[in-house]
């Protein structure tokens, strides 16, 4: 059969494009492939499940313009599809002169993107979260968490039902693009089988520069995996916020910090920090892909990025491997918390993509050829933003159709 459409990948950016698609041309033949056996398996299924107000992002960029937008969208999506979710707000905690001066520099940026934020002072904040302590915060009325695995697979479902098809298990291991169509080479059950479509979309995250590279599309990034380590609290303290906590970030950097998420089942998550990963797809304690690590070493951009910020990754690393060091990033706002608190927790890899001189790209990069659209960096929060970013997605592709 010759599909119209194939999206390679069934996360939850790919998994919303395939609906969009199938949404906007109930008539033509739209294919998802997905590898594992079941969808958002990767990145989707290990963040911490918040629904992003988009504090932290340039006004202009994609990723404030998609995360506002997919606020609203995310929230809807679950109120039509009965999808837990808890708009439990999110508070920014400044625990230093530093992070007031960094807090009041997002409560502009808050403005100018039209979040709707309260400043807080030390005594409001404590009056608002008796167990954490700072000089002052930032109250983000706007968050939600949720289970995006819970979203993707009703997305899903949405896709089947208006006629689309999803399959599970099939791990794309060629492409050919000629002037007329694109071939993609699965496997499946030990079986190679081919699929003909007239245009390809891959969301293919921890593994998009080995997509673009399977057709041949010049590129100057990589994807470089960095490891976020979660730790979960006993239950005793599962009501020891009332909202999310997030420390103030350094805006140098395209991580959040550590903080403490009220998640959607009750349990309370501490994490995630930032460390190298040596294996894209490694969520154990102990990673290695000599595959992965070859691919990095041998990128001038690694050695670039490693060169940049070296001081902050032997002080994640060393926090990573020194829990008492980690626990220190959590007691600066919520002191009560001791060692023995932090319980094991599956771990998060985030496809940081990077450039050959050594930058962090921190919003949304494609990569394109006649009949193939790659989304090559989907930066956090995508889960958040996954509902826009499929529209704009789709929106690039007839585009692209019509060129």
């Amino acid at each position: 059969m010759t599909y119209d459409y194939i999206i390679m990948g069934g996360g939850i950016v790919g998994m919303s494009t395939a609906w969009q698609l199938q949404q906007r041309f109930p008539d033509k033949k739209v294919l998802l492939l997905e590898k594992e056996s079941v969808y958002s398996k990767h990145q989707t299924g290990h963040n911490s499940g918040v629904i992003h107000a988009g504090v932290y992002y340039a006004p202009g960029s994609l990723k404030a313009q998609f995360c506002k937008a997919g606020v609203a969208a995310t929230m809807a999506f679950c109120d039509a599809n009965d999808v837990p979710y808890n708009q439990c707000g999110k508070l920014l905690v400044a625990t230093n002169a530093l992070e007031v001066e960094r807090m009041n520099s997002l409560f502009e940026r808050c403005q100018q993107n039209d979040i709707n934020v309260e400043l807080l002072n030390a005594e409001q904040l404590k009056e608002r979260e008796p167990n954490i302590v700072g000089l002052g915060g930032l109250l983000v009325k706007d968050t939600a968490i949720v289970n995006y695995q819970q979203v993707t697979t009703k997305m899903a479902e949405r896709f089947i039902e208006m006629g689309g098809d999803a399959r599970l298990n099939h791990k794309v291991v060629g492409l050919k693009e000629t002037t007329d169509d694109v071939t993609v080479d699965a496997l499946h059950n030990g079986q190679k089988v081919t699929f003909t479509g007239r245009f390809l979309i891959t969301c293919s995250g921890l593994m998009a520069d080995r997509t673009t590279k399977m057709l041949g599309i010049p590129t100057d990034f990589q994807i470089i995996p960095f490891r976020g380590e979660y730790y979960q609290l006993p239950a005793k303290y599962n009501n020891i916020v009332n909202h999310l906590i997030y420390p103030i970030p350094d805006p140098e950097l395209p991580f959040l910090g550590v903080h403490l998420t009220r998640m959607i089942d009750g349990t309370v998550t501490v994490g995630p920090n930032a460390v190298q990963g040596w294996k894209r797809e490694g969520y154990g304690r102990i990673n290695i892909s000599l595959r992965d690590i070859w691919d990095m070493v041998t990128f001038v951009g690694f050695w670039r990025v490693l060169k940049s910020h070296i001081k902050t990754g032997i002080v994640e690393t060393k926090n990573s491997l020194w829990k008492p060091g980690y626990l220190k990033l959590v007691q600066k706002y919520c002191p009560q918390l001791v060692v023995e608190d932090l319980k094991p927790y599956p771990a998060g890899i985030r496809a940081q993509a990077v450039m050959k001189d050594g930058s962090l790209v921190h919003d949304f990069l494609f990569a394109e050829s006649p009949r193939s659209l790659h989304v090559c960096n989907a930066p956090s929060p995508a889960a958040t933003s996954a509902i826009p970013i499929g529209s704009y997605i789709c929106d690039k592709v007839v585009a692209s159709e019509m060129a």
